[in-house]
């Protein structure tokens, strides 16, 4: 009878344990199943950061806003190497600790994390202790995670977590923090081809508008707060007859005359940029194609009444052959006077598309349109 009731405990023991066994594997499948859905959130999180039309050090600052939030992570901190110096690109450390954080690369034992790349786990073990890379800060941080961040084997800097506590991430899943890191090397990658086009965005020396590129950065910014808006191709076509009939210089007038001319009547809601050699664009921001007509005929018709010339003042200082004053009847006959004309061409661009293949498109219609023509079209 005894024998008989201990099988029983027994078997209600194994029972139990066989339970909890199931319940534990379930929990823990929980989990991962919850991990996997946070992280899908976290990319989800960081594409739509990586679309909004904002500069690179603002879409990484916003990636390492989701980070903090999301995995409730006490100080985390991205530093990338920019070809000449290390950068802290967004950290929520305060800025006096920043001449620390971006110069670990120095530091041994991170040295042989960026070599080897993989991550390094510091930590002490009582509340007097500080981290070897701190110079001036005890309390701050007790325990970090370093990251040593690759673009196609190429080493661009780290990422590195802390926290205020010793030993903090003994137990973190460094499954998932691998995760994170390979997420913020993707946004890296695709955002470094925004910071290029950043970086060469330059004014023109004669106009003072930005060229093309800008229009790709900054310029896309304004233009797609509105899901629709046209997108206007004008030429000076006949800028090369002016050069070659007179000067270049009196060509570069007629350049000055005509944008100046342009911009002054241009709302400060639209982008206006000398796009290549006698091409502008104006993007006018929020407005249909059937809206700019009037402006745009008005523009040409002004535009083509200009009479321009240089000044004797002006040809002087260029070292031009100034026509002697005295023959006023010889000299009225004989000015170097130009009248621009221009052809347009414009086409709706909706928030989301290819602005490039507009453009593209554009100037394939100004370039295989007649020379003589000077228009206004829609296509």
């Amino acid at each position: 009878m005894i024998i008989a009731v201990v099988v029983v405990l027994v078997l209600i023991v194994f029972g139990l344990i066989i339970y909890n066994v199931s319940i534990h594997k379930k929990i823990q499948k929980f989990k991962n199943m919850n991990q996997k859905i946070t992280n899908l959130y976290v990319v989800q999180d960081f594409m739509n950061a990586i679309g909004e039309t904002s500069t690179v050090e603002q879409k990484i600052k916003k990636i390492n806003d989701i980070l903090i939030e999301r995995y409730e992570i006490k100080y985390s901190t991205i530093v990338v190497f920019d070809g000449a110096e290390y950068q802290v690109k967004a950290s929520n450390v305060d800025s006096k600790h920043w001449g620390a954080l971006k110069a670990l690369q120095e530091v041994d034992m991170f040295k042989d994390s960026i070599q080897s790349a993989t991550p390094k786990y510091v930590t002490v073990n009582n509340e007097n202790e500080r981290l070897p890379y701190q110079e001036m800060e005890f309390g701050r941080a007790k325990s970090a995670i370093f990251f040593p961040l690759y673009i196609d084997n190429v080493y661009i800097g780290y990422w590195i977590i802390e926290s205020g506590t010793p030993h903090d991430f003994d137990n973190v899943d460094t499954t998932v923090l691998e995760v994170i890191k390979e997420n913020i090397v993707s946004v890296l990658k695709t955002v470094v081809h925004q910071k290029t086009l950043e970086s060469i965005v330059r004014k023109d020396l004669f106009t003072g508008l930005y060229n093309e590129e800008y229009l790709y950065g900054e310029g896309k910014k304004v233009i797609d707060q509105y899901t629709i808006s046209t997108i206007c191709m004008f030429k000076i076509i006949n800028l090369q007859e002016i050069n070659r009939k007179y000067s270049r210089e009196l060509g570069n007038k007629v350049i000055t005359q005509v944008s100046q001319y342009v911009a002054e009547n241009l709302s400060e809601d639209y982008v206006f940029v000398r796009y290549m050699g006698p091409k502008f664009v104006i993007a006018f921001s929020g407005v249909e194609s059937n809206s700019v007509a009037d402006f745009l005929n008005d523009i040409k018709e002004k535009v083509e009444s200009m009479q321009i010339e240089l000044t004797d003042e002006e040809k002087q200082e260029l070292n031009l052959e100034v026509k002697p004053s005295s023959k006023a009847k010889a000299k009225s006959t004989e000015r170097e006077i130009a009248t621009p004309k221009l052809n347009f061409v414009i086409s709706s661009y909706y928030k989301g598309t290819g602005l490039e293949e507009i453009l593209k498109k554009l100037e394939e219609y100004l370039d295989q349109a007649d020379r003589t023509e000077s228009d206004i079209t829609n296509i």
